[in-house]
């Protein structure tokens, strides 16, 4: 029990460090965007309903059984579900970080990009820690079929880009799960600032070669 507290406490301080920074450099706004961190013994620490990034109380934060029910803090997030749904489909991971960041929402919104992996290989770190990034379609705020859909393509890819609303990406860390939404929100700000500009991207044998090294 000790031992439990004692990671319960790391991890709420760091959920509320990375949400300030985050926040601070503007890649998300408002009450956008949501955190949450698997503990050892499968309960999760998410940040609440109608909170800022920037201004999380530790003592707040969302605690939440392995189903999901809330055991203390404020209510969760209202997309909790997107942060079930990719633990389930991916039992080694540990955090889930989704956000509204502006590049990656514009990139959603782009018609004629192929659904199944959404920006090229542009540099080395993006495939390093994103891989392949897949479009969930367009559902309603709340709407639970999001989950089905996310669920799906979480078996294959650990970050997904839901149509018109933003990333969601997990690792096995918070940190790991961090810089790679980070790396994935650069990577389409590189995209739209190319545009219709001729690309070298990266060859199927380098993406290949830089699999193998992967930073999840």
């Amino acid at each position: 029990m000790t031992a439990i507290l004692s990671e319960a406490t790391r991890v709420r301080d760091e959920i509320v460090r990375v949400g300030r920074s985050i926040f601070d450099r503007g890649l998300t706004a408002g009450s956008t965007g949501n955190i949450s961190v698997k503990l050892t013994d499968g309960s999760m620490l998410m940040t609440p309903t109608n909170a800022s990034l920037g201004s999380l109380d530790p003592a707040t934060l969302s605690h939440l059984d392995a189903q999901g029910t809330l055991i203390s803090g404020d209510k969760p997030t209202k997309e909790a579900f997107l942060h079930t749904c990719m633990y389930c489909a991916r039992q080694g991971d540990k955090a889930v970080v989704h956000l509204h960041s502006t590049h990656a929402v514009a990139v959603s919104i782009l018609d004629g990009l192929n659904p199944g992996n959404l920006l090229p290989p542009l540099t080395a770190y993006y495939v390093m820690r994103v891989g392949r990034l897949p479009l969930i379609p367009y559902f309603a705020p709340g709407d639970k079929a999001l989950a089905e859909a996310v669920g799906e393509k979480a078996n294959d890819h650990h970050a997904v880009l839901l149509a018109n609303h933003g990333p969601v990406v997990s690792g096995t860390s918070l940190v790991n799960a961090q810089y790679a939404v980070e790396e994935l929100e650069e990577t389409a700000k590189l995209f739209l600032v190319l545009g219709n500009r001729p690309i070298r991207p990266l060859t199927p044998e380098q993406v290949q070669a830089l699999e193998a090294k992967a930073l999840r």
